[in-house]
C-alpha cells in the first residue's frame, strides 16, 4: 500500500498534548527535552500544564505542533520509512519537511518559533481575522471576497480545506462584509475564528521578509520523499524550492483539499495523521472518504499502528 503522512496545524493544539507520549516513550521524552533546550523555554511544561491562553499563542502553539508531531514520527520510526510522500495543514508543513529531511528538528523549531512571532507581529500591525465558510462551493467564495474588497479592506480566500469548507482571511470590517453576504448567499454556516491575524493573506506580506531571511540561514536537503506543497498542491523535491514555497506559503492560500485530491490520484492507497487529534482525518472523510485515514498522536493509537504494521 501507498502511504502518504499528514501534519496538523495551528489550532489542533490543547493542554496535555505529548505528555503520555513522553510517559511511556522515552524517544518521546527526549524530542521534548530537545524542543525545551533549543528554544531555550519550558515548551513541554506549556504543553503540558498550560495555562491555554499561554499555549495558543501563535509562538507557542506553532513549535508545540511541531514537536508534537515530530515526537510520535520518532516514535513510530521504522514504520513510517515506506511513506512515499507527505503533507503538511501549513505550520504542518515544517513537521512534513523534517520528517523527510529536509530540515533539521532544532532549525525547523527555531524557524516555526520566529513564524509565529513575525505572523504576531503583522497582526498587531494590521488587524486581522478569519472565518470558516461552510456549504458553498470554491468558487462562489472567492468571487464575494473579491466583490467586498476595496483597495484600503481585503478579504481572501485563505484555506480550502475540503469541498465546502473554506477559510477567509483579511481586514476585520472586510471579513465581516463577507460573512454578512455569505449567509445571505446561502452559507449553511459561517464561523468566525478566534485567531490573532489575518493568515495567508496579503496581511502577512510584512513577515515574508523576516522568514525568507530566517531560513536563509539554515541549512535545507533535498527531501527523502516528495512533500505536497500548501501553495501549489504540487510535489516538492528539491531544498530551494520547499524554501521559497515556505516563504511563499505566509500570504497564500492553503489548497489542502487539492493536496490530498492530487495524493489520491498519485496513488497513495493510505493516510496516517501525525500529531494532535484528528482535524485532517476528519477532512479527508470528505476529500478522500475511500482511502484509509489513521490518526497517531496518543500511545494507544501507536500501539494499534505498530500492531496493524505487524500483521
Amino acid at each position: 500500500m501507498s502511504l502518504a503522512l499528514l501534519f496538523p496545524g495551528q489550532g489542533s493544539q490543547e493542554v496535555g498534548m505529548g505528555r503520555a507520549l513522553a510517559l511511556e516513550f522515552e524517544e518521546a521524552a527526549r524530542t521534548f527535552r530537545e524542543a525545551d533546550e533549543v528554544l531555550g523555554l519550558p515548551l513541554s511544561r506549556i504543553m503540558w500544564e498550560g495555562p491555554e491562553d499561554e499555549l495558543v499563542q501563535t509562538r507557542n502553539a506553532q513549535p508545540a505542533l511541531l514537536t508534537h508531531s515530530v515526537a510520535v514520527t520518532r516514535v513510530m520510526g521504522p514504520r513510517l520509512r515506506s511513506a512515499s510522500m507527505a503533507a503538511g495543514h501549513s505550520l504542518g508543513e515544517f513537521s512534513a519537511h523534517v520528517a523527510a529531511g529536509t530540515l533539521s528538528f532544532g532549525d525547523a523549531l527555531q524557524a516555526v518559533r520566529r513564524r509565529g512571532e513575525l505572523m504576531f507581529e503583522a497582526g498587531e500591525a494590521r488587524p486581522g481575522t478569519m472565518a470558516a465558510i461552510l456549504g458553498m462551493e470554491d468558487d462562489e467564495v472567492a468571487r464575494l471576497c473579491e466583490r467586498v474588497s476595496t483597495e484600503e479592506s481585503v478579504v481572501v480566500t485563505a484555506n480550502v480545506n475540503s469541498p465546502g469548507q473554506i477559510v477567509i482571511s483579511g481586514d476585520l470590517d472586510a471579513v465581516e462584509r463577507a460573512m454578512e453576504q455569505a449567509g445571505e448567499a446561502g452559507a449553511r454556516r459561517v464561523v468566525p475564528l478566534n485567531v490573532s491575524g489575518a493568515f495567508h493573506s496579503p496581511l502577512m506580506e510584512p513577515a515574508r521578509e523576516g522568514l525568507r531571511s530566517h531560513l536563509q540561514g539554515i541549512s535545507f536537503h533535498r527531501p527523502a520523499f516528495p512533500i505536497i506543497s500548501n501553495v501549489t498542491a504540487e510535489p516538492v523535491t528539491e531544498a530551494e524550492e520547499a524554501r521559497r514555497l515556505l516563504v511563499d506559503q505566509l500570504t497564500s492560500p492553503v489548497l489542502w483539499a487539492s493536496s490530498v485530491s492530487g495524493m489520491v490520484e498519485a496513488g497513495v492507497s493510505r493516510f496516517v495523521e501525525i500529531g494532535p487529534g484528528s482535524v485532517l482525518r476528519g477532512l479527508n472523510r470528505r476529500i478522500a472518504r475511500e482511502i484509509p485515514t489513521a490518526s497517531v498522536g496518543m500511545p494507544s493509537e501507536v500501539r494499534a499502528w505498530h500492531e496493524e504494521s505487524e500483521k
